[in-house]
């Protein structure tokens, strides 16, 4: 027997029979512990040679695992990472409390939370945040407090890239009810003991935020105590974010140098908060109305609007009116931004319009070009044929191949007529003013346009010393070719019935000098004239040569010579016709 209970009626007693089995159980527990203990002091053991290296990878694990926490979160809320400046100014572009949206997606809430644009600094450093119950005020404070210390711990923010946060050293705050029985605080001493402290404190690197500044005591005088309070503040350089619902306040912000008054929009139609920060313009509590909107009968509503006073019911209309005012002028100014955007889509489309014009005449024009050197290959193949016929049928034959030369010319002439018309397209004639340079088709140049003559829809035009009178459809866009003639040259015109036996080239290029060279000794060809004179000049020599080699291989001069000294040496070429 080991025990007997109190009463006497119960004994704890081991049969015999497992006596030994027992203590042979007790010993091999005591030796399992044992085994622990040693096994355990054992690890403690190899521990301690590395617990340093342990803690270092703790810390270390510790670590990885917020910045993966706070990648997680910025990706969640679409954060981006703010600026730091040293120019204690703050910056917020489209902020957002991330709270706020946290509790919007748990709800499964489509509706988004509304962005918090805000500029203080420079020489504003004080903002007084006013509007209705409700509004907005204390979560746009504690929106810019909450995104400085994240920002400042190097953590995203729920806002823009581009905005920028000061360097700042301290955060003051006075937000909240802190009256204690314990302390014997009331609200309005508790304001005043936090307002002491940031007094204090503030320099050019403290933040200050302060709601509901000026309440908890008489209006009058805790209007007067603010206002002292911000001038105060101001004097230290520190940024300042302050909401409050009185008058006063509003009015001093107003006129005071640094100050600026900052309002949360409210529909006054439907008597709802939009949660917008309007910058510079002071906002309305509407206290009557939000209490008609939550239950308070209009008796008393109307009640309280006589005991206001008719000074406070005007200056609130006067208010809502510039609101309203203000409204309009951005809703028209949101409208002409919408055209001017309309308008700009329009140009753009205009000037792809244009360059797409522009590229399809590019490529009538290249088009046209390649046919016409086509057509002049091909004529140029069919002249050598012909130039080979006359050489076997002899001077008989001549004037008949010329014939026909002039006659393939002309439709030549016809064809690339039609090609100009689709490439470049003719000019009417309401565009062309006396003094414009115009292209003229059948001369193959630009001229001067001297005489405009609607009556018979005819232009008279000067190329060189040339008086050219042509029809409207002659005429086209310039295209940089001009010609001069000296008052001693006898140049081809198209226009002229006779034919002349001198041909002056001075001052062209080869290829336009042997253009006219080739159309000249047709012509002549053609007249029966016998000797023609070229005068080509003597300058570097090279149309002289060009006008001569082209002259050697012709099939209509047999011979020609230079001139003597007395008949211009060698800048003229006399040539013997076929």
């Amino acid at each position: 027997m080991h025990d007997v209970s109190k009463s006497g009626e119960t004994a704890f007693i081991e049969p015999l029979t497992i006596i030994n089995l027992s203590n042979e159980l007790e010993n091999l527990v005591a030796e399992q512990k044992a085994e622990e203990i040693r096994i355990l002091r054992n690890i403690c053991s190899k521990i301690r040679d590395v617990v340093d290296e342990i803690d270092a990878e703790y810390k270390t694990i510790v670590h990885l695992d917020v910045l993966k926490c706070i990648a997680r979160f910025a990706d969640m809320m679409q954060m981006e990472s703010p600026q730091i400046n040293n120019s204690d100014t703050i910056n917020l572009v489209k902020a957002r409390h991330p709270l706020l949206m946290l509790a919007f997606q748990k709800m499964g809430s489509t509706q988004q939370v509304v962005p918090l644009d805000i500029n203080l600094g420079g020489n504003n450093t004080v903002m007084i945040i006013t509007g209705s119950n409700a509004g907005g005020k204390t979560i746009a404070i504690k929106t810019i407090g909450l995104l400085l210390i994240m920002a400042l711990s190097g953590i995203p923010v729920p806002a823009d890239s581009s905005s920028s946060f000061s360097l700042a050293n301290n955060l003051l705050i006075d937000i909240g009810d802190e009256q204690s029985i314990e302390n014997n605080l009331s609200t309005f001493s508790a304001h005043i003991s936090n307002i002491s402290e940031i007094l204090k404190r503030a320099d050019s690197k403290t933040v200050v935020l302060i709601d509901e500044l000026g309440t908890g005591t008489d209006p009058d005088e805790g209007a007067a105590l603010a206002c002292a309070v911000l001038k105060e503040i101001r004097k230290s350089s520190a940024l300042v974010f302050a909401t409050t619902h009185l008058t006063t306040i509003k009015g001093f912000v107003h006129r005071a140098e640094g100050m600026f008054n900052a309002s949360m929009e409210f529909d006054h139609k439907t008597l709802t908060p939009l949660y917008r920060l309007r910058l510079g313009e002071p906002g309305q509590s509407y206290a009557l109305e939000i209490a008609r909107r939550y239950g308070i009968s209009d008796s008393v509503i109307d009640s309280a609007k006589s005991l206001l006073g008719g000074i406070k019911v005007e200056l609130d209309n006067l208010i809502a009116d510039l609101n309203e005012k203000r409204a309009q002028y951005e809703n028209a100014l949101n409208e002409l931004q919408k055209q001017k955007l309309e308008i700009e889509e329009k140009n753009r489309k205009l000037e792809m319009m244009l360059f797409e014009t522009e590229s399809s005449q590019k490529e009538l024009l290249a088009k046209a070009y390649q046919e016409a050197s086509d057509i002049i290959f091909n004529i140029k193949r069919e002249m050598h044929s012909l130039l080979d016929e006359i050489k076997k049928k002899g001077r008989e034959k001549v004037r008949e191949v010329i014939k026909e030369v002039e006659r393939r010319h002309k439709e030549v002439n016809k064809e690339l007529e039609n090609l100009t018309k689709d490439a470049a397209g003719a000019l009417s004639i309401d565009e062309i003013t006396d003094g414009d340079v115009v292209f003229v088709k059948s001369l193959g140049y630009d001229a001067r346009v001297i005489e405009v003559n609607q009556r018979h829809n005819r232009i008279k035009v000067k190329a060189g010393n040339i008086d050219v009178e042509v029809p409207v459809t002659d005429i086209f866009f310039k295209r940089g070719k001009v010609i001069e003639v000296s008052t001693d040259s006898a140049k081809i015109n198209r226009q002229d019935k006779s034919v002349s036996s001198r041909l002056n080239l001075v001052g062209l290029r080869v290829d336009e000098a042997l253009s006219l060279l080739e159309s000249f000794l047709n012509q002549a060809s053609l007249e029966g004239i016998t000797e023609v004179t070229i005068i080509h000049g003597i300058g570097a020599g090279i149309l002289s040569k060009a006008v001569r080699e082209h002259l050697d291989r012709h099939p209509l001069a047999k011979q020609f010579r230079s001139g003597t000294p007395y008949e211009g040496g060698s800048g003229i070429t006399f040539v013997t016709m076929v």
